[in-house]
């Protein structure tokens, strides 16, 4: 065989991700993805590709060397590629939650951290920070259709505080209106200050008004 056609030849190696690696997620498939990427050597970072649920590593002949290289580094992280930590845009797609969904969750607690990760934004010198979460606990989640009943208690405690602002906008009017009342009845019990008149107690004493 020509040299030449010799290096047209691919090597080719298939991993499968498995549904607990991927949670049902095409999201989270590429976020395994672009972890194995950013594991492998610079110049095999273009030769992973992800393939329905498959990781696909394929470079000409004539690189075999880089190749066998890089196969042993995806094949050694996808030993444990199941228990990869969950970011942020993968579990509002597990669990089909919104952004707004996901911090609540996380700040009352019912959404619990498995820690933080800081990553440098492309092209960019800013660094995030956001919290990560553990794939174990993200699949009893999802099991247990836990987000389903939070929204409901969140919708009961939605309604509650609709209740209880309304209580209290009825009880401050009322006050108010008290209030009012009461001043009026002060100032109509007297007749010299509602008259603006000197000396009017004392000319009712005198009976002059009988």
């Amino acid at each position: 065989m020509p040299k030449h056609e010799k290096n047209d030849v691919e090597l080719i190696r298939t991993w499968t991700l498995s549904p607990a690696a991927t949670l049902g997620s095409a999201v989270r498939a590429k976020g395994i993805l672009q972890e194995l990427q950013s594991r492998v050597p610079a110049a095999s970072k273009r030769s992973l590709a992800l393939d329905g649920s498959d990781i696909v590593l394929a470079m000409p002949a004539s690189d075999k060397a880089v190749f066998n290289a890089a196969a042993a580094v995806v094949a050694k992280a996808m030993e444990d590629v199941e228990t990869l930590p969950v970011i942020p845009r993968e579990i509002e797609d597990i669990l089909t939650i919104k952004p707004g969904e996901r911090r609540r969750w996380l700040a009352d607690g019912r959404l619990p951290s498995a820690g933080t990760r800081t990553v440098r934004l492309n092209g960019r010198a800013r660094r995030i920070t956001f919290h990560v979460f553990d794939p174990k606990v993200v699949e009893d989640l999802l099991d247990r259709g836990a987000v389903d009943e939070w929204r409901e208690q969140d919708a009961e405690a939605k309604a509650e505080n609709r209740r209880k602002a309304a209580y209290t906008a009825k009880l401050t009017r009322s006050l108010k209106k008290g209030k009012t009342i009461k001043a009026e009845s002060i100032e109509g019990s007297d007749e010299g200050s509602r008259t603006g008149l000197v000396g009017w107690e004392e000319f009712g004493r005198d009976g002059l008004l009988r």
